[in-house]
């Protein structure tokens, strides 16, 4: 995935915050923002469900699944 095409960073640039504000309001550093904006680090439930909140999303809209098979 492409970096512009993160959800994370495409939802806080449109906030208008930078990496290292949402990095103090949601208690990480400013590299785990970028690492999460370019897909090297899936945050824990806790630590997504904060960045979604700080972005007044959900976690569905900042972390959407990959397709997977389905198992019936």
């Amino acid at each position: 995935m492409e970096d512009d095409a993160n959800p994370v960073r495409m939802r806080r640039r449109a906030r208008r915050i930078t990496q290292a504000d949402l990095a103090g309001e949601v208690g990480v550093s400013r590299q785990t923002v970028v690492s999460v904006e370019k897909g090297d680090y899936a945050p824990s439930v806790y630590l997504a469900l904060r960045i979604a909140r700080a972005l007044e999303s959900t976690v569905e809209e900042l972390f959407p699944l990959e397709e997977a098979s389905h198992v019936e």
